[in-house]
């Protein structure tokens, strides 16, 4: 029987702003049962959000199920805090190297949105180049992973090399990206074989794997429907991992935007937490 995990994750943005400006914020975890979702829902055991100065918030569901919550920030310098302890199960994510794909006229009409192009996922642009390098390849799980080991070997991760404008082409072009950039390549080559797949937004703690030399963020993956079900795939560290948190599923970045700002404030800082917690409640890993 499969244990479980206890996270402490969260994080604190500093704006500073001219005028007040209506914000969406989406760092919460979502805790609810999704049917065919990968991976198991984490378990909220306690969560806490918290604003200097005071602010008004309310919460509510986006049009793809993700928790979110807005509010307006005031003129001058805001902070806006949000933590949470959650419970994960003690398990990587599942891999099933015979899950087959399935034709376009075999996806539920749910999933075909995620065959499309989006505004940072661009088949119509790489569609040649995902035949050329995948076409030939036998359809299923294995061909996904294919997929994900291309983009791995291709791009340099590197942070401050993209800008919120770039798209899948762009990250291609350059060589270089940070984990939504992967994500939005990969994504990109699964849609142009009518592989449906879905950019998650979450906290991706370090549990029994080596550190990063660089400091982490926020992370992102993708999930790709195989076989009735979604399976999670992450191009960036390309390896099952212990520990992810989702926050938000979309067809792209623009669907699972950490802030969404109405107007444009000074982002003076943000701080992540993403760790396990110790007996003695500290946390082991710290993203920042």
């Amino acid at each position: 029987m499969t244990g479980t995990r206890t996270l402490r994750v969260g994080c604190e943005i500093v704006h500073v702003a001219e005028i007040e400006t209506a914000t969406v914020l989406q760092v919460e975890p979502d805790s609810r049962a999704h049917s065919g979702r990968a991976g198991a829902t984490p378990i909220v055991v306690r969560h806490q959000w918290s604003s200097t100065p005071d602010l008004p918030m309310h919460d509510y569901m986006d049009g793809f199920g993700n928790p979110c919550r807005r509010t307006v920030l005031p003129v001058g310098r805001s902070v806006l805090a949000f933590e949470a302890v959650v419970e994960v199960a003690d398990a990587t994510e599942d891999v099933d190297l015979d899950a087959r794909e399935l034709t376009p006229p075999e996806l539920p009409d749910d999933v075909l949105a995620f065959t499309l192009p989006s505004r940072y996922v661009v088949p119509d642009l790489l569609g040649d180049e995902a035949w050329q390098l995948f076409g030939g390849l036998a359809p299923g799980y294995r061909r996904v992973q294919a997929i994900c080991d291309h983009v791995n070997g291709a791009l340099s991760f590197a942070y401050g090399s993209t800008t919120s404008t770039w798209t899948a082409a762009d990250v291609r072009a350059s060589g270089v990206g940070v984990c939504r950039d992967f994500t939005h390549l990969a994504i990109t080559y699964c849609r142009a074989l009518n592989i449906p797949a879905r950019y998650v937004f979450g906290y991706l703690p370090d549990i029994e794997v080596p550190p990063l030399k660089d400091p982490m963020d926020f992370a992102a993956w993708m999930e790709v429907w195989l076989d009735g079900r979604w399976f999670t795939f992450d191009p960036r560290n390309n390896v099952p991992r212990k520990g992810r948190v989702v926050i938000g599923r979309g067809r792209d970045a623009v669907d699972v935007a950490m802030v969404t700002t109405y107007g444009g404030p000074l982002l003076e800082s943000m701080t992540v937490i993403a760790g396990e917690v110790r007996d003695d409640g500290d946390v082991v890993t710290v993203m920042s």
